[in-house]
Parts: C-alpha cells; structure tokens; sequence
C-alpha cells in the first residue's frame, strides 16, 4: 500500500522493455489503476496540479483516448466538473468537431462532441503520458477552436527524452512523474 503518491508512482508503474518494438520501454499503468491507493492518490494528484495550474474553476475535463478516459472521469468527479472524451475520428455517435495532426508517418484526426463544451469553458485536458505531444497540442487546439479555454494540461507520466513537453504551452502543462 503507497503512502504517497511517489511511491505509488514509483513502485506501480512498471516498465516492460521492448514493447511494443525492440528498443522501446513502455510505461505499463495498469498496476497502478488495480491498486485503490495507488489510483486514489494519482487522481488527486492529477486534480490539484491541474486546478493550481489553472488557478481557477473548471468546467470541463477533456480526457484522451484512451487511458485518458480513465483518469480523466475520476479527475472530473474530484473537481466538480463534466467530462468529455476526445477520440479517434468516427467513434463519437453525434456530430462532433475535430482537428487533423501530423504523427511520425501519416495523419490522424481527433474528435469531440460539438455539444460537449460551450464558448468560455474552461477545460483541463489529462492524459496517461505525454510522449511527443502531438495528441495532446491537438486537443488543445480543438478545445480553442469550440471557443472555450485549454487552462491546463496534466499528464500521469512524461517522457522527456520524447521533447513533448516542447509542443505545450509552458504555463499550462504539468507531469505528476517525469522519466
């Protein structure tokens, strides 16, 4: 049982070597949601760096396919806010908005309900990892175009060495664990 949430961090949160390719060490949270403290203590965490970075209320938690989804709903329920999840392009049932990035090779799109946030809305965005930060940057786009405020930006772990950090608006982002 952790007692804080690095230690949770650190002892929940495994490394497999090799995933999904050679030469890859992937960031494997899913001991830490099995683990009620473990996922308690991250969700707080991820709640309080997100209303301190946003040094106000907020209205909306935008959580990202899909582990985003996980923390993202608990994070919303802590904060006293709705949530709505971004997706891949054609999984969200209604009319949504969406934005085109660019990922290593290729394109994708990321989507959202057009009724899921309103002009003004302040919006934190949670993820799992911030690699790259291409997902991320283009949710917050999305968020700005709808008219309603990116505040925040947090992440469970960040992976330096990847320069997503670089790709967020500096005053808005913040990790609970950085590799």
């Amino acid at each position: 049982m952790p007692s804080s949430l690095t230690e949770a961090l650190d002892t929940l949160v495994r490394d497999i070597a090799d995933w999904p390719e050679p030469g890859v060490v992937f960031r494997d949270v899913t001991p830490l949601l099995a683990d009620p403290d473990g996922l308690r203590l991250t969700v707080e965490g991820l709640a309080g760096l997100g209303h301190e970075i946003a040094g106000g209320p907020i209205d909306k938690v935008v959580g990202i396919e899909a582990r985003g989804f996980i923390f993202g709903t608990p994070v919303a329920v802590a904060l006293g806010a709705g949530f709505v999840p971004a997706r891949k392009a054609g999984k969200l049932p209604s009319a949504t908005h969406g934005v085109e990035y660019d990922l290593e090779y290729g394109a994708a799109t990321v989507e959202i309900h057009q009724d899921g946030l309103a002009p003004g809305d302040r919006v934190l965005v949670v993820d799992d990892v911030l690699a790259t930060g291409g997902t991320m940057a283009a949710v917050d786009e999305l968020i700005a175009r709808t008219g309603a405020n990116p505040v925040a930006n947090v992440v469970v772990l960040e992976i330096g060495a990847l320069g997503g950090r670089a790709r967020m608006a500096a005053d808005r982002f913040g990790a609970l664990r950085t590799y």
